[in-house]
């Protein structure tokens, strides 16, 4: 039998087979001509003390020991072409999962996507980035695979309690991601290569039978006796099954207003907003690794925090080291960022979120919407910033130590944000508490992460999608909306999850209840 070890070893000699066996042949006193197979099973890294270190748990086989590698297997999907249909509105993660789950399951899916297919998205990321032209069904956040195509594919979660997540990482190696992602303590596919993955899937979803339809918005949901019966489309088209799968992502505003329209019940959800900081790659390198420079065997470094300021939580969110900050805007007369990075992570800057908690007070200024008052505090700032940034797609920005000292920056070096910049006080984007809440937070950071405060790093604003101010509830044990029969609000737009890998499973979730309803298993 192999024998498992958890080792703590200098980064050259993780990066380098030769000396991880040399290595490990001394800890289990061996010569290194007996150690047969080091299988890396999970591996961090640890850059708590001045010397980084990477932290190993292998499996060592000895030169009598066989050793046989494990390729990831899909599932046996058969073909549902003549089963039950389901309808999926939205083929993010959620959507996706819970297709191929219904396929497992045997039943039919029929994905309703209102964006381009993943290949198609790409011609209108060009336009919002470089003709500052937003298309409402077609752009980063709408779209085939959802906003986690082309900002980012980071795979780390926090939800181990909510499902199977190596399942989900394992389903996605099934489908072309490389297998480190089942190795790494904070997984990442990247942009450049999560494309092909999604569209793998979506091929195999047809392949079996399902139903994949693109540049198809829902306009209309068709309900009797509190029944979910079907979709209508904006082509006027009726779509007919008895349950659906609504997984239409944190950014479906339209949806929401369908649902506070037909008397379904939503409810304001609170959520996080700030800006989204930029700072030099090195410098970050620098600081977290204790080095004048990084050298060859680590990878760019990130960071994570999180402060107390004013009685409320601010933290840096969905951080993106070698990255770039993209445009995210869903409608026109809006700015919006996020942060990606592609797979080897290897950009000149690195970028994070740095949102603060909201409240539900906090929305009282919009109280005459109701449920949907949230959403209406988050486009109010996009639009502010957009009209601040010239009514185009640059987006507000400021120095950081210029920003904790109410100083307009002189000037804004070029950022990763191809559409540019606008120097801009940023107590004009946000309500002025908030604005305190980022200064004051700020200096903090500076505080707890010496050389991070520094004008070298340039804000921009808003980062304000980072979760759904709504959330449509549903029963716990059915998953079903408690008011209308066949409805599975799911994913990050209801409000239950956050992240590629939280909504996967989510999908799955909602597949699973919906085999239950109709006396299905997995066999």
């Amino acid at each position: 039998m192999p024998s498992e070890l958890q080792l703590q070893v200098s980064p050259e000699i993780a990066a380098n087979e030769n000396l991880l066996y040399e290595h490990v042949a001394q800890l289990v006193r061996v010569s290194t001509k007996l150690v047969h197979k080091v299988v890396i099973l999970k591996r961090s890294i640890d850059a708590r003390q001045k010397a980084v270190k990477v932290n190993l748990k292998v499996s060592v086989y000895l030169i009598d020991e066989k050793y046989t590698a494990q390729k990831v297997q899909l599932p046996n999907y058969e073909n549902v072409s003549n089963k039950q249909e389901v309808i999926i509105v939205g083929a993010g993660p959620a959507g996706l999962f819970a297709a191929l789950q219904l396929i497992e399951l045997g039943l039919k899916p029929i994905v309703i996507e209102r964006g381009k297919d993943v290949r198609g998205r790409r011609r209108d990321l060009k336009a919002i980035n470089v003709d500052h032209i937003v298309n409402e069904d077609s752009n980063y956040c709408f779209g085939e695979g959802g906003a986690g195509t082309y900002s980012d594919g980071k795979l780390y979660t926090r939800s181990k309690k909510r499902g199977d997540v190596d399942r989900i990482l394992k389903l996605l190696v099934g489908f072309g991601a490389t297998p480190d992602i089942l190795v790494e303590a904070h997984p990442h596919i990247g942009t450049n290569k999560l494309p092909q993955i999604i569209q793998d899937i979506r091929e195999k979803i047809i392949e079996c039978g399902g139903n994949v339809l693109f540049e198809t918005r829902v306009t209309d949901f068709v309900i009797k006796n509190n029944e979910m019966r079907g979709v209508i489309t904006q082509k006027g088209d009726t779509i007919s099954a008895s349950k659906l799968i609504l997984a239409t992502g944190h950014s479906a505003r339209d949806i929401f207003e369908l649902l506070d329209r037909k008397n379904i019940f939503i409810e304001a959800k609170p959520f996080a907003l700030g800006v989204r900081a930029e700072h030099p790659q090195e410098l970050i390198d620098r600081i977290q690794y204790s080095c004048d420079f990084r050298g060859d065997y680590l990878p760019p470094a990130p960071y994570s925090i999180v402060k107390q300021v004013n009685g409320r939580g601010m933290y840096s969110f969905c951080m993106c080291p070698g990255g770039v900050i993209a445009p995210c805007a869903t409608s026109p007369g809006e700015v919006v960022t996020n942060g990606w990075s592609p797979s080897k992570r290897d950009q000149a800057t690195a970028n994070s979120g740095i949102v603060v908690e909201l409240k539900l007070e906090d929305f009282k200024p919009f109280a005459k919407f109701g449920a949907l008052a949230g959403m209406e505090f988050q486009k109010s700032i996009e639009q502010k910033a957009w009209h601040l940034a010239g009514q185009t797609q640059k987006v507000p920005a400021q120095r950081m130590v210029d920003f904790t000292q109410n100083n307009v920056s002189a000037s804004i070096p070029k950022t990763s944000y191809v559409p540019g910049t606008t120097s801009v006080e940023m107590g004009q984007v946000f309500p002025g508490f908030l604005t305190q809440i980022m200064r004051d937070g700020f200096t903090e950071f500076g505080k707890a992460i010496r050389g991070y405060m520094t004008n070298e790093a340039i804000l921009h604003a808003p980062e304000s999608r980072t979760s759904s101010p709504v959330r449509i509830p549903r029963d716990n044990e059915t998953l079903e909306h408690p008011q209308i029969k066949g409805l599975y609000p799911c994913g990050e737009g209801a409000g239950f999850a956050g992240g590629i890998i939280s909504a996967a499973i989510d999908g799955e979730k909602c597949a699973l209840k919906i085999g239950e309803s109709f006396k299905l298993s997995i066999t």
